[in-house]
């Protein structure tokens, strides 16, 4: 059984209430529920939040609300805890995380990386951007040389984690949980790597600023979660 789960907590700290935000008139939680439905690729689709405001949100878009303790949402809960709670609440073969905050991610491109996680035989997949361009970290080179000149298109990409999509494997990552040990990147991890506009992650206002843009350019549309 294949489950998708979007995470909705109702505070943030840089753009308030963000997951209710909306994003060319529909809200970003929305949004994300209306791409799974359009990927047609799940067994179930679930709101993971701790307030009710969004019980109404699911029932609207016909999908299923999961509520977790209000201690899973606070600043200092860790995504392991609410990930792990909701596993051990929804049995599965693998569990999606579709994230609210990447709103660019078509549903075509949830579907293929589903498709990408069922046959890479991973128990963990991540999304990312490949950054093809010469990139440091603390002041020294990661994939290039100081010693010499190379063509950004002869570099090998950065892999940037995005978290617009994640998968697991439910009994690895609770298995690696219980032995306290880190279960967000438990077993053999594979990357997917999303197009550009698929990498935006908004956290704060300009960022969906910017998505409103794009979105404007890209057309908005079921493929979005902007139709029905």
């Amino acid at each position: 059984m294949k489950i998708a789960m979007t995470p909705a907590r109702l505070g943030s700290q840089r753009l308030k209430k963000k997951n209710l935000a909306p994003l060319a008139g529909v809200e970003l939680v929305r949004r994300a529920v209306r791409r799974c439905k359009a990927a047609d690729c799940f067994d179930a689709i679930y709101i993971n939040s701790e307030s009710n405001l969004f019980r109404p949100i699911a029932e609207e878009e016909g999908v299923l609300f999961h509520k977790r303790a209000e201690a899973l949402a606070s600043n200092t809960a860790t995504s392991e805890d609410f990930v792990a709670e909701f596993m051990e609440s929804h049995p599965c073969d693998r569990l999606y995380q579709v994230h609210s905050i990447a709103p660019l991610v078509p549903a075509r491109e949830i579907a293929a990386f589903s498709q990408f996680v069922k046959t890479s035989g991973a128990d963990t997949v991540l999304s990312c951007v490949e950054e093809q361009i010469e990139c440091a970290y603390q002041g020294a080179p990661v994939n290039f040389s100081l010693t010499e000149k190379t063509n950004s298109q002869d570099l090998i990409p950065i892999q940037r984690i995005t978290w617009s999509l994640t998968a697991w494997t439910p009994a690895i990552f609770l298995a690696a949980k219980e032995r306290g040990e880190c279960a967000t990147y438990a077993g053999k991890v594979a990357y997917y790597a999303l197009d550009r506009p698929s990498g935006i992650i908004i956290k704060v206002q300009e960022d969906l600023d910017m998505a409103e843009a794009l979105l404007a350019q890209l057309g908005d549309g079921p493929q979005y979660g902007g139709g029905k």
